[in-house]
């Protein structure tokens, strides 16, 4: 078979492990959503109505509004000089939809940019006529119609002419509703339709009411596990979904509509989970898409939880297993593990999804050591491509390939399936395994056991095949550093696996530098090269990663051990 013939035989495969899974739902509403366009009439438009109490405050976003027309978004500075700007083949589509959100309206210190805010409402309603361009797909549509009524309500801003584009706007969404996404996109068109329904009055808002009423409750049933994680298992959408939550509990609190109580309940549940899934320094850590800066933090939906309904923060996290979504998290004094037990999503919804599977991350003195590499860009390429795959996290590849195999920016087919085999948080030991390598010949696994002690980390990885002995195949991994961490080689093998690596780190605290020692027992080669790291969108930093390989029959077993000193708790 030529290697065209392959070519197009591994394409159909991809298509067809991907389609697989989708609801057909979802290929109804691609269908809909691509063929059928809705009238849009602009005659009796809805008037406004004001609520009966004021919103509780809202955590205020990073200004990214710079000049009358200058933005700062995804670290990127464009001025939008024209109407073409809004649309602009030249950025990232993620930019422009940033660009749309107009979450300046509600950063810190908005109030200082009123005028501007004002002219640039009405500048985007002359500049984006109705149903044209990507100001009028339904997601940012929809948190552009949060924040101006989120604006509005604090700072009256929205004249006549603004109050009618938002009605519009929001007629045109009760008939773009992304049923052929699912997951957070349709809980938002649900939240902007119950945001909409509230601020107008009328039978056409009640209808708009009702149907984000009933969409949104659907959906937070299906979209929030019992441990209170959110389904599509990133942290990152897990808090924007959370605020998404707080927001309808603040709005309908606001025209006093009665909630029900599992609302409250579930955002509840989200506010534990999120709070188990917090390094020491407070921030997420990168599972699948993840990234600083685009949610807001714990803390910060921790404190509007506690001004909507009194939520109060528990005590000091330890050792805890989300078991219904699939992350460990084990302490032992300075040292803070978080372990991905998870499988990769939802199986018709893995678009944020990582071949990560298996992979930890780990802190310690209350500084992150072992990351996985995050997320900088959205789209297709390459470098999207990297980031998704399995050699950009703490984790272990077999023969070159991904664990699950990621494609497409925001596809995967054929997905690895983690189970847990033992979790004994007390003494602080996980072993799980996952069949993403069952593709292969000889049916391999990926087996990978984690111990935490007071003062040692053990990662025992285990790749073997269970119906096949013998069978020889090229296991590499790497575990990737944060950009902080300085590296001195001691000891490094020269091609015997019996012999070991010895490494040393050196870790940065605010009491000076603290040494840990990494052995690698088993690869037949270790080597220290730069790498990057992605903590927000549009950012890299360089760092450096410890890359390990051993190529022989199966079973495989590559050991790495840390070591430090005991010091003050990390959390």
């Amino acid at each position: 078979m030529g290697n065209d013939a392959v070519l197009h035989l591994k394409t159909w495969g991809l298509y067809y492990h991907t389609l697989r899974h989708l609801r057909v739902r979802q290929i109804i509403g691609r269908l809909i959503n691509r063929y059928y366009r809705p009238r849009l009439e602009r005659e009796n438009l809805p008037n406004r109505r004001l609520p009966s109490k004021s919103l509780v405050e809202i955590p205020s976003r990073v200004p990214s509004m710079v000049s009358e027309d200058g933005f700062v978004l995804l670290n990127k500075h464009v001025r939008v000089k024209s109407a073409l700007d809004w649309n602009d083949p030249q950025q990232e589509v993620l930019w422009l939809y940033n660009l749309h959100y107009f979450d300046d309206l509600n950063a810190l210190e908005a109030e200082s940019r009123f005028e501007w805010h004002r002219a640039l409402i009405n500048r985007w309603i002359r500049e984006n006529p109705p149903a044209v361009g990507i100001g009028w797909e339904p997601y940012p549509l929809s948190l552009r119609v949060v924040n101006w009524i989120k604006w509005d309500l604090r700072m009256h801003g929205l004249d006549e002419v603004a109050i009618e584009s938002l009605g519009l706007q929001l007629r045109w969404l009760r008939r773009r509703l992304e049923y052929h996404l699912l997951g957070n996109h349709l809980l938002a068109n649900a939240k902007a339709l119950i945001f909409g329904g509230l601020y107008f009055g009328g039978s056409e808002p009640e209808r708009w009411f009702r149907t984000g009423w009933r969409i949104f409750d659907e959906q937070l049933k299906e979209q929030v596990l019992q441990d209170g994680g959110h389904f599509e298992l990133s942290p990152m959408y897990h808090l924007i979904v959370l605020e998404d939550v707080l927001d309808v509990l603040n709005i309908c609190q606001a025209y006093e509509v009665a909630t029900p109580p599992l609302w409250r309940e579930i955002a509840v549940r989200m506010l534990d989970w999120a709070a188990a899934m917090c390094h020491p320094d407070g921030e997420i850590p990168f599972f699948n898409d993840a990234a600083f800066s685009v949610s807001r933090t714990y803390a910060e939906l921790a404190d509007y939880a506690k001004r909507l309904f009194g939520y109060q923060k528990g005590e000091v996290l330890g050792s805890v297993y989300l078991r219904d979504s699939g992350y460990l998290r084990l302490v032992r004094d300075v040292a803070v593990v978080f372990f991905d037990v998870a499988q990769i999503g939802p199986d018709y919804l893995p678009g944020h999804g990582h071949a990560d599977t298996l992979s930890v991350e780990l802190s310690l003195f209350g500084q992150r050591v072992l990351v996985n590499s995050g997320t900088s860009l959205y789209g297709t390429g390459p470098e999207r491509e990297r980031q998704r795959g399995t050699g950009a996290h703490n984790t272990v590849m077999v023969d070159g390939e991904n664990s699950s195999e990621v494609w497409g920016g925001f596809r995967v087919a054929r997905r690895a399936r983690a189970r847990v085999l033992e979790c004994v948080l007390d003494r602080g030991v996980a072993i799980a395994e996952h069949d993403g390598y069952c593709r292969f010949n000889g049916a391999v696994m990926h087996r990978r056991e984690v111990t935490l002690e007071a003062r040692t980390l053990t990662i025992v990885d285990t790749v073997y095949s269970y119906n096949r002995t013998g069978t020889s195949r090229h296991v590499a991994g790497a575990w990737h550093l944060h950009p902080s961490i300085q590296v001195s080689q001691s000891e490094l093998s020269r091609g015997d696996a019996s012999e070991s690596a010895r490494l040393q780190l050196r870790v940065p605290t605010g009491t000076g530098l603290k040494e840990v020692t990494m052995t690698l027992s088993g690869p037949s080669s270790v080597s220290v090269e730069p790498s990057t790291w992605h903590p927000e969108f549009g950012r890299s930093q360089q760092a450096l990663r410890v890359v390990f390989a051993c190529s022989g029959s199966l079973p495989i077993v590559l050991t790495t051990r840390l070591e430090w000193m005991s010091g003050h708790s990390a959390v």
